[in-house]
């Protein structure tokens, strides 16, 4: 394998790292996809939606295996699923962000490495 790069890049990547790994939250009860809330109108000359936006449902959408689904969220449900949808987009963009982290520290070993080796030669 490589030797971890030596530079204060490189060290202040691993910091930042660390720092994200170690506030990550458990994960438990966070969601995937988006909350969508939608308007639609039933059909009834006399209901209320005929004049007015229509009924208000709630959706969530979320990809599995690269499938689509999309689940009916029942009005009282709809902020607390939110809040769990808003922890699952914030837990993957810190996993974003330490692969992110990883690769540019691959990149910062093979320059070192690259380096050693020009001095090496001479």
């Amino acid at each position: 394998m490589w030797k971890e790069p030596r530079i204060p890049r490189a060290s202040r990547l691993r910091q930042r790292k660390f720092e994200i790994l170690q506030h990550l939250p458990r994960l438990a009860n966070q969601l995937p996809g988006t909350l969508t809330q939608s308007y639609t109108r039933c059909g009834k000359t006399s209901c209320r939606c005929a004049h007015g936006k229509g009924h208000s449902a709630w959706s969530l959408t979320y990809m599995i295996d690269g499938e689509r689904h999309v689940e009916r969220i029942p009005s009282q449900w709809a902020e607390e699923v939110q809040r769990r949808v808003e922890a699952g987009r914030e837990f993957q963009d810190a996993i974003r962000e330490v692969l992110a982290a990883n690769a540019q520290l691959l990149v910062l070993a093979r320059q070192q490495e690259k380096k050693l080796k020009k001095k090496k030669n001479r």
